[in-house]
């Protein structure tokens, strides 16, 4: 069975963040930046991660499990519900206690 090689190409370009999403640095901003405003070559030095689309692409050269920008911990899971009281449910009463 043939072994699953990530794309050392990829590799050297782009960066897996600690929660899974692909950092890379964006395009067109390391030389002719003459006639670039400021406000653009500082838009580059941002960090930019990999869109929803391009996250699927990038995995399967990655081999690895990677998560695209807007995905987060709690998008499949369904959250407990809690019941609500009233303040009475809150505070025991002064007649409880007697």
């Amino acid at each position: 069975m043939p072994k699953n090689k990530s794309h050392k190409g990829l590799l050297k370009r782009v960066r897996i963040t600690k929660s899974g999403k692909i950092k890379f640095q964006r395009a067109f901003g390391r030389h002719l930046r003459s006639h670039k405003s400021g406000q653009t070559i500082r838009s580059y030095r941002l960090p930019t991660y990999a869109s929803d689309a391009d996250a699927g692409r990038l995995r399967e050269l990655l081999q690895l499990k990677v998560r695209s920008r807007r995905s987060d911990g709690a998008a499949g899971k369904a959250s407990p519900t809690v019941a609500k009281a009233g303040p009475a449910a809150a505070k025991p009463s002064k007649a409880a206690k007697e």
